[in-house]
């Protein structure tokens, strides 16, 4: 297998856009079409979708319902991950109602870890669990807060509930281009059997080498955000890079 470039498509008020370092204030519109930007990303080569409701995060229930969907359809039989405000098992249920293949569970997971336990077992293989962290600390409530957890003790946790992956993402570097923080998702990777999904800062081809030679640790892809859509990195060139150096 080769690492799976997954890029990510941010909703907020049913467009696309992108943040800085999680800021609804520092907000990019790239499209008002969620579901043609979807069809874009899989004409390109990726095999998976990561979509984050943002309004969902901050209200802690999803708002973009509409978007989302469109998403799905345009999708096909290609998996679609989704986040955002996913706070109880209805929702959950919901997502995946509607097609999503995947949902991926935050601050819920942190805050309500009952909640996680009966999901991975309601719905066995498609919980994903998003740590989102800032030196090393967990943050939550669409990264406004921070909670006293640490990632690989909390990521340990999760992995006993039965999660699929770990979505590990480092804010201080998201939106930044800056570069993935390969040494903290590579001591992450190490420290469970699961599955982990690296994001944040990704802005090269040279980030694709670094996460690629690590994926025998335990890192199975990589979310793209901001350096793809602004052009700094080609989605089609970087997943091409990514099957040539495993093998594919």
């Amino acid at each position: 297998m080769s690492l799976l470039l997954i890029p990510a498509i941010d909703l907020k008020d049913g467009q696309c856009v992108r943040l800085r370092q999680g800021n609804l204030s520092e907000v990019t519109v790239f499209s008002n079409d969620p579901g043609e930007m979807a069809a874009r990303w899989i004409t390109q080569g990726a095999r998976r979708i990561h979509v984050v409701d943002l309004n969902g995060a901050v209200a802690g229930r999803p708002r973009n319902d509409a978007a989302l969907k469109s998403i799905i359809k345009a999708a096909g039989d290609i998996p679609v991950q989704v986040g955002g405000g996913i706070r109880d098992l209805e929702t959950v249920e919901r997502m995946l109602d509607d097609g999503a293949s995947f949902v991926v569970m935050g601050t819920a997971a942190v805050k309500n870890p009952g909640l996680l336990k009966d999901a991975c077992a309601a719905f066995l293989g498609q919980i994903i669990v998003s740590i989102d962290a800032k030196d090393g600390k967990v943050a939550t409530d669409g990264w406004s807060k921070l909670s006293g957890h640490e990632v690989i003790d909390l990521a340990r946790k999760f992995e006993d509930d039965g999660v699929e992956a770990i979505l590990y993402t480092d804010i201080g570097r998201d939106g930044m281009l800056t570069g993935i923080n390969h040494e903290a998702t590579l001591s992450l990777a190490r420290a469970v059997s699961i599955p982990v999904i690296a994001s944040g800062g990704i802005s090269g081809l040279e980030d694709i080498k670094i996460l690629a030679g690590l994926e025998d640790e335990g890192i199975m892809g990589a979310i793209l955000g901001r350096a793809v859509y602004e052009g700094q990195l080609d989605f089609a060139k970087a997943q091409e890079l990514a099957d040539q150096l495993g093998g594919d």
